[in-house]
């Protein structure tokens, strides 16, 4: 242990790169039966053989897990952790005193506090989105959403993993980090999804940022382990994962995701959100701003996306995962979901049964996970369980959608990988149009 040590303080001084330790083990050491076999590492040695081992190093000590004093105080930082803090209370209250509005703002950076007229001023920028109808792809959104955040959050920090011109992640003024000055807040993490997304936990533990990562939708994979503790330690970050269908086009089935949005949305305490368009993406980086219990993944389109006409009790309703975007009557006889780009082949759909007379609700369900999160009345309010008749449709993997169209329902989706083509010619040869959701929703009201 004093050969590690002392190692360990050698590597200290190594600033400028990581130091990689080797140490040499010796799997099951000191068990003289089982030690360097396979049979020590999934079971426990036995008290005949945990005797035998105590023997042959020495160990005078028969209690289980007892540490000698020695041991004990060797390990023991209470003592020196406690002159550190000291220094660093009496360091910080110095800075206080001499720099009052920084001190100020680190420790509300510290403490996971927003700026208090942030939101306000946020609102006013989606407020005019649904005004001005804005017609982009939600990747574009995205960033037009990061060029207003940009500004109002100085704590925001991320950046992409080799696609920062597809990702659309840089905004206006935003400058690369430069380790030798320490300024920048853009960080151009390389082709190593897994590599950035551990990078943006540690930040996110350290406290003081707002982090934020991105790549293609199936490049998710790469970062997988990342994600799951991301989610397992509720650690607040931002994932912007784009091209996020076979609405890509053709780059072809290595590049579409199918199966990784009912992935993601299967991983415990992740948030995900697929919006329909500007104004939704807008709203899901908001709500991923504000969340501080957990990660945050949006899905977002290559292709452009239609702007949806709005109440502002609608407007207002975004932020609850998801809301009643038409209806032709205040009953329904049959509700049609959609998420993100397939929003508008629901609303087609809808609006085709209408004009023959059927009750017809259309619901945009951006992020289920914050939906479930909502209160009993607001959810049969949107999805009333009277209401059997029900169709579902998302370019990916069907199965997630069972539990919202029920065995009686039916979904338009994904059922293999997907094909190299232009987008709108996939979404023919796959079957998810407007036509392909009327048939459906029209068999369920006959």
């Amino acid at each position: 242990s004093d050969a590690i040590q002392k190692v360990i303080s050698a590597a200290r001084y190594e600033t400028s790169k990581p130091t990689l330790i080797m140490c040499k083990t010796t799997i099951g050491y000191g068990s003289p039966n089982k030690g360097g076999k396979e049979s020590c590492h999934g079971a426990p040695l036995g008290a005949d053989e945990v005797a035998l081992a105590r023997k042959q190093l020495g160990w005078e000590y028969d209690e289980p897990f007892f540490v000698p004093e020695e041991i004990y105080k060797a390990w023991d930082q209470t003592e020196r952790g406690s002159k550190l803090e000291h220094k660093w209370n009496e360091l910080f209250a110095a800075y206080e005193k001499a720099y009052p509005s920084e001190a100020a703002e680190l420790k509300r950076r510290l403490n996971g506090e927003l700026p208090s007229d942030w939101e306000k001023a946020f609102n006013e920028v989606v407020k005019q989105w649904q005004t001005e109808k804005v017609k982009v792809a939600s990747r574009k959104a995205s960033q037009m959403a990061l060029d207003v955040l940009g500004k109002l959050l100085p704590e925001l920090v991320g950046g992409s993993a080799d696609l920062s011109p597809s990702n659309l992640t840089q905004w206006k003024g935003v400058q690369d980090f430069d380790p030798a000055t320490g300024k920048g807040t853009y960080l151009r993490f390389g082709v190593r999804e897994f590599g950035m997304t551990a990078i943006l936990n540690g930040m996110a533990l350290h406290g003081g940022f707002l982090t934020y990562g991105a790549t293609f939708l199936m490049f998710m994979e790469y970062a997988r382990n990342a994600l799951r503790m991301s989610s397992l330690m509720g650690l607040r970050s931002v994932m912007v994962f784009t091209h996020d269908s076979i609405g890509l086009g053709e780059d072809g089935p290595t590049h579409q995701p199918v199966e990784q949005i009912a992935s993601l949305r299967m991983t415990p305490n992740m948030t995900t959100w697929r919006p329909c368009d500007a104004v939704e993406t807008a709203c899901a980086w908001k709500s991923a701003v504000k969340r501080t219990n957990g990660p945050t993944a949006l899905l977002l389109s290559r292709q452009n996306l239609a702007p949806q006409e709005r109440t502002d009790e609608q407007l207002s309703q975004i932020s609850k995962g998801a809301y009643v975007l038409y209806q032709s009557a205040d009953k329904p006889e049959v509700i049609l979901i959609g998420t993100g780009s397939e929003v508008s082949l629901a609303l087609e759909a809808g609006k085709k049964l209408a004009s023959e007379g059927k009750a017809v609700r259309v619901v945009s369900m951006p992020s289920p996970e914050v939906f479930e999160q909502q209160d009993a009345a607001y959810k049969e309010a949107v999805l009333p369980a009277s209401v059997k008749a029900r169709v579902a449709v998302e370019a990916a993997w069907t199965d997630y959608w069972y539990k919202y169209v029920g065995l009686d329902g039916k979904v338009i989706g994904m059922h293999s990988f997907g094909e190299s083509g232009p987008a709108e010619k996939l979404y023919e040869y796959f079957g998810i149009t407007a036509d392909k959701v009327y048939e459906a929703a029209a068999s369920l009201v006959k």
